[in-house]
Order: C-alpha cells, then structure tokens, then sequence
C-alpha cells in the first residue's frame, strides 16, 4: 500500500488560469509560494526560502473558484502529487505538481476593495494558526 497526500499552505503566485480540456472538462492552473524556514549556519538568524509550486483542479467546481483565486490569495491545499514528463524541442522535461482535491481560503484579502470579487459563500477565512517558533527536524532530540 502507499500514500500520495499532501497538505500546502501558501500565497497564490499568480491569477489562476482557466482553461479546457478538448472534452470540455474546466481545468484551473495555481502556482502557490510555500516557505520553508531555516536557520542560517553563519549568522544564527531563521530566513525564508521560498518553494515555488504548481497545482492544478479539475471540474465544475475548478471554474466556479478560478474567479476569486487571484495573485496573494492565502490558500490551503490538499491534493496528491503527480509527476509528468513530455518532450520540446527534442528536451525531455518533467515537474511534480499538487493535483487539488480541497481547497480553503485562509484570508481575506482585498476585504476592503469594491471591485475585487469576495470569497464565495462556505469558503470564509479561517485563521491562521499561531506559532511561536518553528520546529525542525534538527531540534527534536532524538
């Protein structure tokens, strides 16, 4: 037996875009900006390193949302990974993307904008959760 499941919290990079697949299926590309905190050997000081990640919805529900996952929307994902690999111009190239299954609005950002659209009905923002400092592999004793 194996697992495929993963949890990413993060800021959408982009707007999402919405396209078809040649049956029609809606289809929502994300990138979403995950960071991993660690602490600089040199300097003692945590610094963020950002993680640049694909994710990609399918379905009806992947068109009703495309309209309000804009640039910096705060979103949690879970979803499964899945590797692809195609060839251009005689390359061969891979990714791993987050293919979504759920998908939840974290803030509300531009709450105080008339033209941005607002988070749908049953997507209210929840909060995030506190964290005084983070935990790493390397801090656990044992």
């Amino acid at each position: 037996m194996s697992i495929n499941r993963v949890i990413i919290s993060g800021n959408l990079t982009r707007d999402a875009e919405l396209r078809s697949t040649a049956t029609g299926m809606p289809v929502l590309g994300l990138g979403v900006a995950v960071n991993d905190r660690r602490k600089n050997a040199a300097t003692g000081e945590w610094e963020d390193y950002p993680n640049f990640i694909d994710c990609t919805m399918f379905g009806q529900r992947a068109q009703s949302l495309s309209r309000y996952l804009t640039k910096g929307t705060k979103v949690s994902i879970e979803g499964k990974l899945r590797w692809s690999q195609w060839e251009r111009d005689g390359q061969k190239r891979s990714k791993i993307e987050v293919i979504v299954d759920e998908i939840e609005f974290m803030s509300s950002r531009n709450a105080g904008s008339t033209d941005a659209p607002a988070a749908p009905a049953g997507y209210a923002p929840a909060p995030a959760p506190a964290m005084d400092t983070p935990r790493y592999d390397e801090d656990i004793p044992f």
